[in-house]
């Protein structure tokens, strides 16, 4: 379900329904994009045949943000603006100056967009109640953003900011690497860079990080940028310096389903069966990632000492 996360820790109140807070995200729902709009975006059902924005299950809340943009080349722009030019220079007998080429520019944009092809994207978002945190599952920072800036025009306000501790998620790396880390393993790859140029970094992959050339590689002052970790039999990832998770795969999630007779009834009955094969799927899911993501988060606090002493304290969860 989720193959990379950025965490989120949330400080404003949160809707205490799956109803209440479907309700809320129906204000920023997705529509098409319009004939003259390069992206629209909005949150759609999380599941297919649900009309509910939100699903909630032991504690936990998946939202669906879908993202459609025109995708209009750039070298198809070009082109066609080539042939404006050669119009209006046989049209006034002159060159076009920079602002009406910049005119004729827009107006060939605008021209084209209608017939642009549109493509979607889908960002999913898991809040965790117990930890007040908002897991967006993407490893890019400008995508996990929209996602927060159509979630917070949904709920009216949302204060959430990177998921941070007393420590930083360096320290987790290090000592995970040296084998200081309580509950976490390592895995079988990871970067480091030197602190005096930035730019040069080495990487290892699909090896024992155990090995002697890798060690030393740290302990000559290389530091880490990211780490192949194994978090108990629960799951594997990369987690990056800012605790950004990358590579994630949860145990058992690949597990294919249990084969079932086909059930009685008519096409009508059997669809509706298998609806409900697969909310019960979604759902188990949803349960499993949560689960797993809470075990996480307190693995977190014992290493890096929980929440910074000076930020305030979280809010208690509120109906909106």
């Amino acid at each position: 379900m989720f193959r990379s996360v950025r965490f989120y820790t949330v400080l404003s109140p949160w809707p205490d329904s799956e109803q209440a807070l479907s309700e809320r995200l129906a204000t920023a729902a997705f529509r098409p994009c319009g004939p003259y709009s390069e992206r629209s975006s909005g949150f759609e059902p999380p599941a297919d045949g649900v009309s509910v924005l939100a699903r909630r299950v032991a504690g936990a809340d998946l939202l669906k943000l879908r993202s459609q943009v025109r995708v209009l080349p750039a070298a198809a722009v070009n082109e066609a603006l080539e042939a404006r030019i050669e119009e209006y220079r046989g049209r006034m007998g002159e060159e076009p100056g920079r602002r009406m080429k910049r005119k004729l520019k827009q107006q060939t944009r605008d021209e084209l967009l209608p017939k642009a092809l549109v493509k979607s994207d889908r960002t999913l978002g898991l809040y965790i109640e117990a930890e007040q945190t908002l897991a967006v599952a993407t490893a890019s920072e400008t995508r996990a953003e929209r996602f927060l800036d159509h979630l917070r025009a949904a709920l009216g306000s949302l204060e959430a900011k990177p998921l941070a501790y007393k420590r930083p998620f360096a320290d987790l790396l290090a000592r995970a690497f040296a084998g200081d880390a309580p509950g976490f393993e390592l895995g079988r790859e990871c970067r480091m860079r030197d602190p005096a140029d930035p730019v040069g970094a080495v990487r290892w992959q699909n090896v024992d990080l155990g090995q002697a050339n890798v060690q030393r590689c740290f302990k000559d002052g290389l530091e880490l940028t990211h780490l192949g970790i194994e978090f108990g039999r629960a799951l594997s990832a990369v987690i990056d310096a800012n605790g950004v998770l990358g590579k994630l795969k949860l145990a058992g999630e690949d597990e294919p389903p249990r084969g079932a007779d086909p059930a009685p009834g008519g096409d009508e009955d059997r669809a509706q069966d298998s609806l409900a094969e697969a909310l019960a799927r979604l759902d188990a899911d949803i349960a499993l990632l949560a689960g797993t993501l809470r075990e996480l988060l307190a693995a977190f606090r014992r290493v890096l000492g929980g929440q910074p002493a000076a930020e305030p304290a979280i809010l208690p969860r509120q109906a909106v």
